[in-house]
């Protein structure tokens, strides 16, 4: 028997969707408020695209 860990789907997973499912999971079992967690990622979601902007 073999003691290396069954490979998840995710292993090949491209990193944004690694990140979302990370992300999912953080919020999830942190039991955040939908709502809560909505209007956040909003915030961050326009902060990152200052920066993006910010790059160019």
């Amino acid at each position: 028997m073999s003691d290396q860990p069954t490979p998840s789907p995710l292993d090949n997973a491209p990193d944004d969707i690694k990140l979302a499912v990370d992300l999912i999971y953080l919020l999830e079992s942190n039991e955040v408020d939908p709502k809560v967690a909505l209007s956040a990622i909003n915030m961050v979601k326009a902060d990152l695209e200052k920066k993006v902007g910010e790059a160019k």
